[in-house]
């Protein structure tokens, strides 16, 4: 891994706890009260961004379009996100990945970026013999607009999570109580060691999903949550399920004496102003909704024909369209108005819904002896296989299996929403999340990176697989007290990709050249034994310093090497103010031009930004 690891630490270093350590020291402590307690000042990449944040919040001040450069986005990489978007209405790579999409990108309180593109509805059947649709007259058709309703899916179980999270707030309900003190009829088979916690962070050994479709009353449906039994030891394994919200719902159902839906009214959604969010729309709204499904067996449990305006998943549906795991329908900008509420910790024009410490804890990951599957109470965190270059361990966000997804990154202020139909005719047609990755890499490419001096200064890049160097001309120190200096940047996958720092005598057999950074905004060196990096930087420049013993009267090149292995890719490596100097001669500026024209970039270029 090249020391991404330590790389990842270094976010949360500089006085600050990092989110990781911050959830293994809550589960140390447990109980709500002492949760609250425990939770440090927030620092520049907390949620809500501190006092600042909430004081603005508390202001009554809304979302409002705007244009990229008053969001502090860089115009052309914002406008390639809904290029990106765009590219995946064709084929995906057989059959288009979704008939429309809405995309939704902000930062700060700026929407710069809410376009809608395709059909809304499009099919009105699917042959699963032939793989063929039946669609609409064109004239018959719906264009996407901006405001067109979804159905939300999975991202239905934030709301659950967040009204949760309320209850503890209030004192009506402790993280680390089994679920068993809520819901006496929660037992059997170890259930009764299930905590609330571990309904929220997929821990609870439960399996993924049982079909409450089959039953044909609430009593039987009942029945058959009771009935299921842990599949492992809770607490020992990650398992996302949709069975642990459902539970939840009827917690909270229980606890408060209120519906689901009417909690996520008088809860979320009036509060804030996020009109067209709600349980089971009404038929009005139909026109203005995505249709989904066309529903038959086998690929469907049930034979529902084409949904359009109700839920898609079959168990919400058996449910009355009102549960914990998915039914919420809603739109980009209430999406929108629901990232700057936690973005500015909990409150939004002037309205709060959430404490600033409950927000960490959504956003604070639990799920340290799982890594990989970090979780906060209900969000998912640090996901590069949908968050794609947005992902940074500070990210939050979920996906929805109609096509949806919802990214923050409070780490820059931003928030992306991308809604598309994407089982519509058919679920299928589709896999996995690459219109997700793509739109969130071109984001995060359209946040600048700024150096100190303002120009600019060496980029890797953020090809998928890219490798580059950028190599130093011979150099010949004098000295053993020659180093190398310069400032650096990076956000790369931990595990899949790294920046290296090598020596050659020969430009042919490289060895890794060992090197300390110091974050830009002080604190203790960090050393990199290895001679490289990975993971995230913490979004800030680095002072790199790397010693050249043994290379005094011989000719030594120097190179910077980046390469990313996996599937994905974060925001790169960036390089500047490259030095080498000795006490009494600089051997290397490239500030002066004969020694920059002798730089060799492979797959590096000269970014401004």
């Amino acid at each position: 891994m090249g020391g991404s690891g330590t790389g990842s630490r270094a976010a949360g270093s500089g006085g600050t706890m990092s989110r990781r350590r911050l959830g293994a020291r809550l589960l140390a402590l447990g109980g709500v009260l002492i949760l609250h307690a425990a939770l440090p000042g927030q620092g520049a990449g907390a949620a809500g961004g501190g006092a600042a944040a909430e004081r603005r919040a508390l202001q009554g001040l809304r979302l409002r379009y705007g244009s990229a450069r008053r969001a502090g986005l860089l115009e052309r990489h914002l406008e390639g996100v809904a290029e990106e978007a765009r590219r995946f209405l064709g084929p995906s790579p057989e059959h288009p990945y979704y008939a429309g999409a809405v995309v939704l990108a902000g930062r700060g309180r700026t929407v710069a970026l809410h376009r809608a593109m395709g059909d809304a509805v499009r099919y009105a059947d699917y042959d699963g013999r032939t793989d063929r649709p039946r669609e609409f007259p064109a004239a018959e058709r719906i264009a996407m607009a901006e405001d067109t309703v979804f159905d939300l899916a999975s991202l239905s179980k934030l709301f659950t999570s967040i009204l949760a999270v309320q209850q503890m707030e209030r004192g009506l309900l402790e993280l680390e109580a089994p679920v068993e003190r809520y819901l006496r009829e929660f037992t059997g088979g170890g259930k009764e060691a299930i905590t609330v916690r571990q309904l929220l962070t997929h821990t609870s050994g439960l399996r993924s999903w049982a079909p409450f479709y089959q039953e044909s009353t609430r009593a039987g449906q009942l029945r058959l949550l009771w009935s299921v039994r842990p599949q492992d030891t809770p607490g020992t394994v990650y398992r996302y399920s949709d069975l642990n919200l459902i539970t939840l719902q009827l917690l909270l159902e229980r606890l408060t004496g209120h519906t689901l839906d009417v909690l996520l009214q008088e809860e979320i959604a009036i509060p804030l102003g996020m009109h067209r969010t709600r349980y089971n729309p009404p038929l009005s709204w139909r026109r203005i909704t995505a249709a989904t499904e066309v529903q038959r067996p086998p690929w469907s449990g049930l034979d529902r024909g084409l949904v359009w305006g109700e839920v898609h998943d079959e168990n919400a549906h058996a449910l009355g369209g009102v549960a914990g795991h998915a039914g919420v329908f809603g739109t980009a900008w209430d999406l929108a108005v629901l990232s700057r509420t936690l973005l500015d910790g909990g409150a939004y024009a002037g309205r709060r819904i959430l404490r600033p410490a409950s927000v960490e804890l959504l956003f604070t990951d639990f799920n340290t002896a799982f890594p990989g599957d970090d979780h906060g109470l209900g969000f998912e965190l640090y996901q590069h296989w949908y968050m794609g270059a947005m992902a940074t361990p500070h990210s939050a966000g979920h996906t929805g299996f109609t096509g949806t997804s919802l990214v923050l990154d409070p780490s820059t202020d931003s928030f992306l929403v991308l809604l598309g139909n994407s089982v519509h005719p058919v679920r299928t047609w589709r896999a996995g999340s690459a219109p997700r990755v793509a739109t969130g890499n071109r984001f995060a490419r359209a946040v600048p990176v700024r150096t100190r001096h303002g120009g600019p200064a060496w980029y890797s890049g953020m090809e998928t697989g890219g490798s580059g160097t950028l190599t130093l001309p011979p150099l010949t120190p004098a000295t053993d007290s020659a180093r190398l200096r310069c400032a650096v940047w990076w956000d790369t996958v931990p595990g899949a990709g790294a920046f290296h720092v090598e020596a050659s005598a020969d430009g042919a057999v490289w060895e890794p050249l060992p090197f300390t950074t110091v974050r830009s905004t002080g604190g203790a060196p960090e050393s990199w034994p290895q001679g490289s990096a990975g993971g995230w930087s913490g979004r800030i420049w680095h002072r790199l310093e790397a010693p050249l013993p043994g290379w005094a009267g011989r000719e030594v090149r120097l190179r910077f090497r980046h390469g990313a292995t996996g599937r994905y890719v974060g925001r790169g490596v960036y390089v500047d103010v490259v030095r080498v100097a000795e006490p009494a001669r600089l051997l290397f500026s490239e500030d002066r031009p004969a020694d920059a024209a002798r730089v060799e970039a492979a797959g590096w270029t000269r970014s401004a930004d």
